[in-house]
C-alpha cells in the first residue's frame, strides 16, 4: 500500500507549530533507483516510504514538511497503538475525543460516507482524537485501509485540526493542493475555536464529498466548497 500525507498548514501534520522546529531537507533518490532498469527498486522505495508515513500519521503525532516537488524531513513522537479504544462494531467514524454531538451528527456523517463510497468507490474514514488519547495504528487494520482510503484525523494538538492520509489511488485523482486549501479554510484555529470542532469536521467532510464527486480533469476540486 502507498499513501500520501497532507495538508501543509499542518497540525498532526503541522509545520508552523511553535513547539516544533522543522527544517525541510529535500530528499533525493539515488541514480541507481531512478534508472529505468531499477524501476522495481524505485517502486519498493516509494512503497516503503509511504508505508512509514502512514504509520507516523496514524500514531497521531506527525510533524511533516511537505511540498509539491518533494518531501522534507519527518520527526515524530513514539507511535501509539491502543486497540482498546476502538468501538466494538465497525464504524467509519471513531470519536474518542467527543468532538461530535452524540446521535444525529455522527449518523449524518456516517450516511454521507456510505453514500460517497457507493457513488465513487472511495472510502472516507474519520478519527477524532486528542493525542495521545488515540487508537493510533490500530485503526489501519480495523478500517482495512487501502489505496482508495482517505483517513481524516481530526486532532487540534498542533493548531490546525484537519489532517489527511490519502491513498495512492485517491492521490491520482485529487490535486494535492486541495488538501492544504481544505485545511486552511476549515481547519485553522480561528475557525474551529469559533464554530466548534464538530462544525470543522462536518464542513471538511462535505467539501471532500463534493470534490470526489467532480469529474476528474485539470480543474476538478479547484474550489473548496
Amino acid at each position: 500500500m502507498a499513501f500520501a500525507l497532507f495538508p501543509s498548514s499542518l497540525p498532526l501534520l503541522q509545520t508552523r507549530a511553535s513547539s516544533l522546529a522543522l527544517v525541510a531537507r529535500p530528499m533525493t533518490i539515488s541514480s541507481s533507483l531512478s534508472s529505468p532498469t531499477n524501476a522495481p527498486a524505485l517502486k519498493k522505495w516509494v512503497a516503503d516510504f509511504h508505508s512509514k508515513s502512514l504509520n507516523f500519521a496514524l500514531s497521531g503525532a506527525l510533524a511533516l514538511a511537505l511540498s509539491l516537488t518533494g518531501v522534507g524531513s519527518v520527526e515524530a513522537k513514539v507511535g501509539v497503538n491502543k486497540p482498546e479504544l476502538l468501538p466494538k462494531e465497525f464504524s467509519p467514524v471513531i470519536d474518542v475525543a467527543g468532538f461530535l454531538s452524540a446521535g444525529q451528527q455522527e449518523k449524518r456523517l456516517t450516511q454521507e460516507i456510505a453514500d460517497l463510497e457507493r457513488d465513487t468507490g472511495f472510502k472516507l474514514r474519520i478519527l477524532a482524537q486528542n493525542y495521545p488519547d488515540t487508537p493510533g495504528l490500530a485503526i489501519r487494520d480495523f478500517w482495512q485501509v487501502d489505496d482508495r482510503t482517505i483517513v481524516f484525523v481530526a486532532d487540534p494538538t498542533f493548531g490546525n485540526i484537519l489532517n489527511f492520509n490519502v491513498g495512492a489511488s485517491v492521490d491520482l485523482d485529487i490535486p494535492r493542493s486541495f488538501w492544504s486549501r481544505l485545511a486552511g479554510k476549515y481547519g485553522n484555529m480561528f475557525y474551529w475555536k469559533e464554530k466548534g470542532e464538530d462544525a470543522s469536521i462536518e464542513a471538511a467532510v462535505m467539501a471532500i464529498s463534493n470534490c470526489l464527486r467532480e469529474p476528474v480533469g485539470p480543474s476538478n476540486c479547484s474550489e473548496v466548497k
